[in-house]
């Protein structure tokens, strides 16, 4: 559902994409700045979930550091003047590093090597080199401990996944500069990134690094199988783009992330911008550079040492400055002659990326603030073999022929206007759409349980400073004063449902409550940030929290499970289920998290069987633990729009508690706990998600334009004009075609216009009082009595076809 935002674009943590979303500020956890995500869930996020310590390549952690948004400076000035092509820093740069290299070379032959084991997922130790070697730390690297097994395992894995049992005693993360915080991990955080490294002491690992310590498990990844892999194989291309545009152009480079699909460079360019004729260039300078095969150099620097390597780039010195404490270390990579700032790792060499394409160029801002320089921004895509290259080019045509934007203004479902960006118009047949969606919804509500309620549109301000938003949330707020207090438009729901919770006397008895809300919610959202209708101002979510007794939430979750399988399965998309477990800074009993956790794992377990989910350790928030749904859609993309997350914390700060029915003191009240769940996210964003699945071809249930009559002759108008009337008293869509066209530019018409069925009346169909039937796909299926069709759609309608 949700965008992330992160540190280094707004100054903020990065937020979690989840299906729900609130920001609360808590005792010893610095909170997100702003929040712009128009399709953000609703319950309460906190950057707990980005405080994982030292792992590689993963996502955005809580800085301790001072913030780079905390300056607003313009910092480019004239380093760049005009394009120019290999631009003699370039070679000042190198050997800077090369003599720092000496440097770090000598610390490492200080050290001790020592033997070690390496165990394998499948339980095989490993202990030495096909010759004999031992394995030994600070000398045996991923890739020999491969190379024992074969070497086709080692020259295929990009990167590994690396679970220490210990550390050496001469190893310290601090030295390895692996304490500071990862200069990407905000970019990547903000760009669907995430990691399967869990702790401290799993680590994604350079095939080429030498391990500091016996190992428990070692993973060697490949990009076909494996999440990390893709990351890293996209973070390495994203260094080849960067080199390429330095040669190329001299670009004052200032990050580039991977993607989750994919990677970008931002670059400053003075007053130069990219265009369409870049590509080109850059792809040959990329093909140059994959032949080359350079090797991908990892160094540690201190500050002062990057400071030197940077002297010449005014946004890496920015992130040294602001990121890097004083007295600590960072990491840089090089390949060829790019040095760059970055926790890595990297795939081996250059040549293990095999396919290059430049996709796009934009705007944007250092920072993501308007009041900062404007960066040239490129993207590409890469693959490890070039038939991958050509499949995702394909895809990516396919994909521009289902886009919602082109298919909502070919149907006419949804107009934009200048007067109210970022609000969608709902015309009449996009309506259809939208009410089905809500009434699909409703009609579940009254099956489970549900109590919908309606609640406010504005609150006075003093609401979101109790719950925790209004000191970090109100720039993505819409304010205005009502008699000299500020008052604010809601964002999302569940505050003002404690407040109605809260209203009365609850009883152990009255739980679990459920209650859905269907209310409109509006973010204000950056004007730039505005796409389509997956980020929007205007927005309505179907909401619901259940608040619920500890010894219920294993039953509701597994009740909001089903709820999610009966939806998706509609639709007809997969899913998949993860369990974010504790992070770092959760807040609150932990016991209490040990055994919420168990009830998520067993809900998990008794709906989709154990194994067939998988463990985010320590990515939940820092409020409760949470079950990420990813379903797939037709074209096997990823989207996440259900959510379910437990919330301990809202409920302390509304003092929210029931009767617990205990005559025992101290016992007689109890908090419940809060239980945050949506299925379809927001209803534009399921709309989006929804009309790109089905391609325009609703099925009956759902689909503006159900049925078309098309008389062969004006003579039946009226007989038409009839069965029009019966169907829509049946409450199909259907419309006569009384148009002067042809027959046969009838049917293609409504074909076209992706009508359900067209139902065709000559002589003969009126003499029967019947209406032959064909399909959108042009398959005749033959005449009908009218009534026998009628019963026959409603029979598809009913079954949800």
């Amino acid at each position: 559902m949700g965008e992330k935002k992160s540190e280094g674009e707004d100054g903020s943590v990065s937020l979690q994409q989840t299906g729900k979303f609130a920001v609360l500020e808590a005792p010893g956890v610095q909170q997100p700045s702003a929040v712009s995500t128009a399709d953000a869930p609703s319950a309460s996020e906190a950057p707990a979930a980005a405080a994982k310590d030292g792992a590689q390549g993963r996502r955005a952690k809580a800085s301790s550091g001072p913030r780079i948004a905390d300056s607003k400076r313009i910092i480019g000035g004239d380093s760049f003047v005009k394009r120019t092509p290999n631009p003699e820093w370039l070679e000042t740069r190198v050997s800077v590093f090369e003599k720092v290299k000496a440097r770090r070379q000598a610390e490492l032959d200080s050290k001790t090597p020592v033997d070690i084991s390496v165990t394998m997922p499948d339980g095989n130790v490993l202990t030495a080199k096909k010759d004999g070697t031992p394995f030994q730390a600070w000398k045996t690297t991923p890739y020999d401990v491969a190379f024992a097994i074969s070497q086709g395992l080692a020259d295929s894995s990009s990167v590994a996944r690396v679970t220490y049992e210990s550390f050496v005693s001469d190893y310290s993360l601090a030295e390895d500069g692996m304490e500071v915080e990862d200069t990407l991990s905000d970019a990547m955080a903000d760009g669907g990134v995430e990691s399967e490294a869990d702790a401290k002491k799993t680590l994604l690992w350079d095939m080429t690094r030498p391990l500091v310590g016996p190992v428990a498990k070692l993973e060697l990844l490949k990009f076909e199988q494996d999440r990390d892999a893709k990351t890293v194989f996209w973070h390495s291309s994203a260094h080849m783009l960067g080199e390429a545009l330095e040669h190329l152009y001299g670009c004052k480079l200032t990050i580039g992330p991977p993607l989750a699909g994919g990677f970008y460079y931002d670059s400053y360019m003075g007053k130069e911008a990219f265009r369409e004729e870049d590509y080109k260039p850059v792809e040959t300078e990329v093909n140059k550079i994959i032949k080359k095969k350079q090797k991908f150099e990892r160094m540690v620097i201190t500050k002062e040492e990057g400071l030197e390597l940077f002297a010449d780039n005014p946004f890496k010195v920015e992130i040294l400055t602001t990121k890097v404490p004083d007295g600590s270390r960072t990491t840089v990579y090089k390949c060829g002659d790019l040095i760059d700032l970055c926790r890595g790792p990297h795939v081996p060499h250059t040549g293990k990326v095999k396919a290059f394409a430049t996709t796009r160029h934009s705007a944007t801002q250092w920072l993501g603030d308007t009041n900062n320089e404007t960066l040239q921004r490129m993207y590409g895509i890469s693959f490890p073999d070039k038939k991958q290259l050509k499949v995702w080019k394909e895809n990516q045509e396919k994909a521009k022929e289902r886009d919602h934007r082109r298919i909502a203004q070919k149907q006419e479902l949804v107009m934009f206007h200048d007067l109210s960006p970022g609000s969608a118009f709902w015309l009449p047949h996009g309506t259809r759409i939208y009410n089905k969606l809500i009434s699909f919804i409703r009609d579940h509500y009254w099956k489970r349980g549900y109590d919908e309620i309606i609640t406010p549109n504005v609150y006075n301000l003093d609401l979101w400073h109790q719950s925790g938003h209004a000191m970090h949330y109100k720039d993505a707020m819409f304010c205005f004063d009502v008699e000299g207090a500020e008052w604010a438009m809601k964002p999302m729901n569940c505050p003002g449902h404690c407040l109605m919770f809260g209203n009365s006397i609850r009883s152990y008895r009255d739980l679990p409550l459920r209650l859905a809300d269907f209310g409109v919610l509006h973010r204000n959202e950056l004007s730039g940030a505005l796409t389509g209708l997956t980020r929007v101002r205007r927005f309505q979510q179907d909401d619901a929290h259940i608040y619920c007794r500890e010894d219920q939430i294993e039953q509701e979750v597994l009740g909001a499970l089903d709820f999610m399988k009966a939806v998706y399965d509609t639709f007809g998309m997969t899913y998949k289920l993860e369990l974010s477990t504790r992070p770092a800074k959760a807040l609150g009993d932990m016991e209490l998290w040990d055994r919420a956790e168990k009830a998520l794992a067993n809900a998990m377990n008794q709906f989709i069987g154990e194994g067939n989910w998988r463990v985010n350790p320590g990515d939940g928030a820092f409020y409760g633990p949470k079950i990420d749904i990813k379903v797939m859609d037709a074209m096997e993309r990823v989207h996440q729009c259900a959510t379910v997350q437990l919330d301990f914390q809202l409920p302390i700060r509304f003092n929210l508690q029931y009767n617990t029915g205990s005559k025992e003191k101290g016992k007689e009240f109890a908090r419940p706990v809060m239980v945050h769940r949506a299925m379809l996210g927001s209803v534009e964003r399921m709309f989006a998600v929804l009309c790109e699945h089905y391609g325009g071809k609703w099925p009956l249930w759902l689909s503006p334009r159900q049925v078309q009559l098309i008389p062969v002759h004006a003579e039946f108008n009226d007989y038409c004009m009839e069965v029009r009337d019966k169907l829509h008293a049946e409450g199909f869509y259907v419309d006569v075609d009384q148009s002067k066209s042809t027959f046969q530019k009838k049917v293609r018409n409504a074909q076209i216009d992706q009508y359900n069925f067209q139902l065709v009346v000559g002589k003969q169909e009126v003499a029967n009082g019947s209406v032959n039937i064909r399909t959108r796909d042009n398959k005749v299926e033959g005449e009908k009595k009218v009534d026998e069709m009628i019963a026959h759609l409603k029979k598809l309608r009913d079954e949800f076809k």
